[in-house]
Formats: C-alpha cells, structure tokens, sequence
C-alpha cells in the first residue's frame, strides 16, 4: 500500500507540472516531424564544375547531367578564384588530349559526384564521336561502291578496276584512322587533402563546434540551476546588486570554464584525430571560443525556465537536435526554402560555416564578419534576454 501511495504522490505532482508534460509528449512528436521533413527530402548534391578550354560538346554533355552546372572560364587563373571564391567545386581543363582535373575536395560527396559527372560526359563525347566517324565512313564506302560500279560498267580494264580498288582501300584506312582515338590522360588534384578525403572530414569542424555548444551549455544550465535551486540565486537577489552584474559574474566565471574546455576540444580535434588546417588554427579557436559563449548565454536562460534538472534535461532536444540537423552535417541543398530558412536561427551554422572555410580553404578570420556578426548578435540578444529574465525572481 505504502508503495501504491508513494506512486499516487508522484504522478498527481506530474501531472500538475504541465511544463514536464509537454517536454515529456510533445517535443518527441515535434522532432520526429522534423527529421521526417529533413530525412524523406531529396538530398541529391549539386555540384558547380568551371571549364576552360574544354570542347563545346564535353561542355554540353556536362551540362546535360542532372543536377550540375557548368561554368565556362577564358583562363585558370580566373577558374582558380572561382574555385578559391567558393563558385564551383571542380575545375576541368583541357591541354591537347589530355584533361587535369582540380577538386575543392571539401566536400568528398561533390568530389565523387564531379568524378562520375566528368566520367560519365568523357565516355558520351567519346561515343558520340566514334558514332558520326563510323556514319561518316560509311557514307564514304557507299559513295566508293556507287564510284567503283561507275568505272566497272565504263572499263573492264584490270588497270582501272586495280587503281579504284586501291582508292577504296585508301579511303577506307583513313576512316578507320579517323575513327581512332588516342585514350585521353587524366590528372586529379585537390586544394585540400587528398585523393583519401571522407566525409568526416567536412564533418570535424561541425563536430568540434557541437560539442563545444552542447557541453557548455549543458554544463552552465545546470550550474546555475543549482545555484537556484539550493537558495544561493534567492540569497544574492535579495542583495542590491543589478542584475546585469549578477548575470555578467556568472558568465565571466563559467566563460572561464568554457574556455578552457573549448581549447581543449580544439587541440584534441586537431592533434589527436589529425584533421588538416590550411588556415589558421588561432582563428579556429576564436571562433569557437565565441561560440561558447554564446552556449554559455544559452544555457543561463533556458535554466531560468527550468524548476528541476529533470526539466532542464528535457530541454536538450529541443535545443540540441535542430543544432546538429542544421549545422551543415546534414546537406541542405535541396531541401525546401523553408526548411533551409530555419538554419539561420541555428547558431552552430554560422560558427560551422566560419570554421570550415578556415580549416578547408585557409581563410582569414577578417573575412568572417559576417559569421563572427551574427554569433556576436545571439551574445548580445540572450545576454538581455538574462537580464531580463532574472525580473521574475527579483523585480528591482
């Protein structure tokens, strides 16, 4: 009985925790729809491949592929800026018969598709070609017979019948010569790694930047939970302090953690599981540094909406699933408007986004206004956000 009473307490208190409720029913249904909206879309890639000097037919036959797109180029040089700017994923360039291809290679998917792409085209040219050779020479040996049975009927002369025999010959060499073709050389090269590359290197930097986002904002969530929690929050409201100041003590404090943590998880990433670095690995940090902090920022306030650590668990994967599906893990090329809409709330895309051109194409860290900007704008917005959510414990 006594065990029957003990259940009866915790689900009426349960059931009266609404807040508990709905992380406990709803949010499943919401992720599950939303990884059934990711994972049921086409997820063909796309790949963007610059030409120069290549035949109008290869051109064509590329063009025709599904889903790539050619760019002509008057010069390498400007195809290598456009490789460099992130415009295509693939250079082809023709030097007689011969073909070298240059791969962004940061993508290993785009790489193999450009591969068979390339491939694919190369062989349709080859046969197109081989197709109006064999047309062409069989209307040559046609016209010959028609000649040959001309000067058959006009002389019976062995002479003459000897001479066109070996004017038919002659002609039929040179179609079988023109319908031979030497086998094109193809050379492979790659702005970054190798021929060796997976998918798990596109994959690393994201990763970093994760778990840098989901530890520091696990870890802040619940340290300040706590302090709610036991009465040290209530404790330190009651004194004059603002708010601003409380909230910046806590941030300064566990920033402190988060920054240790970060560069540990860099350094790992890095010299342990020996991802490349073409750019520079002070400009990594920073970024995910920053990145921290805006998990740090995070978790504070989520923790405010918190009343147990069992909720704040819950709030994970509300927070932490949308980051990985619209990280940059997940190709979202061809996924609708709206759902790639939704990636530019998403934090960990633009430090992702920030972190990979450094590693993978060596850019500097001046050139990412535009990511550092925005991770800078969720700081600034849930830094108020805590601010103004410490009004409910404390309206001074």
């Amino acid at each position: 009985m006594r065990t029957i009473a003990i259940m009866n307490r915790v689900l009426k208190e349960l059931f009266r925790d609404k807040r508990t409720l709905a992380l406990m029913f709803i949010a499943p249904i919401l992720i599950m729809l939303l990884m059934s909206v990711i994972f049921n879309t086409n997820s063909t890639t796309d790949v963007s491949i610059g030409t120069v000097g290549v035949t109008k037919s290869l051109n064509k036959e590329l063009d025709g592929i599904k889903h790539v797109s050619v760019k002509k180029y008057t010069t390498k040089a400007k195809a290598k800026k456009a490789l460099k700017d992130d415009k295509v994923d693939a250079i082809i360039k023709k030097n007689g018969n011969n073909y070298h291809l240059t791969y962004a290679n940061t993508d290993s998917t785009k790489t193999a598709t450009v591969k068979l792409a390339f491939k694919n085209a190369v062989t349709t040219t080859s046969i197109n070609k081989l197709k109006s050779a064999l047309k062409q020479s069989t209307k040559a040996t046609m016209k010959l017979q028609a000649q040959l049975q001309a000067l058959q009927k006009q002389a019976a002369a062995s002479q003459t019948t000897a001479k066109t025999t070996s004017t038919k010959a002659t002609a039929n060499n040179m179609a079988t010569k023109s319908t031979s073709q030497k086998t094109p050389k193809i050379t492979n090269s790659y702005v970054y790694g190798d021929k060796d590359t997976g998918y798990f290197a596109k994959m690393l930097p994201i990763l970093m930047g994760f778990f840098v986002f989901f530890f520091v904002f696990l870890i802040s969530g619940m340290a300040l939970l706590k302090e709610r929690t036991t009465g040290t929050l209530d404790r330190l409201l009651a004194t004059p302090v603002k708010r601003s100041s409380i909230v910046f003590g806590y941030m300064l404090s566990y920033g402190i953690l988060a920054i240790i943590q970060t560069i540990e998880i860099v350094m790992v990433t890095v010299w342990l599981l020996g991802i490349e670095v073409v750019g520079s690995l002070v400009s990594v940090v920073i970024i995910n540094l920053l990145l921290a902090l805006v998990a740090l920022a995070f978790g504070i306030l989520l923790s405010t909406f918190a009343n147990s650590e069992f909720q704040m668990m819950q709030f994970i994967p509300i927070v932490i699933v949308p980051q990985i599906f619209f990280s940059g893990l997940i190709p979202l090329d061809s996924m609708a408007n709206w759902i790639k809409g939704i990636s530019y709330i998403i934090p960990l895309k633009y430090s992702g986004d920030a972190v990979n051109s450094i590693i993978m194409r060596g850019t500097s860290i001046m050139d990412l206004g535009f990511n550092i900007g925005m991770l800078l704008i969720f700081l600034v917005v849930l830094t108020i956000l805590n601010i103004v959510g410490l009004r409910r414990y404390r309206k001074v």
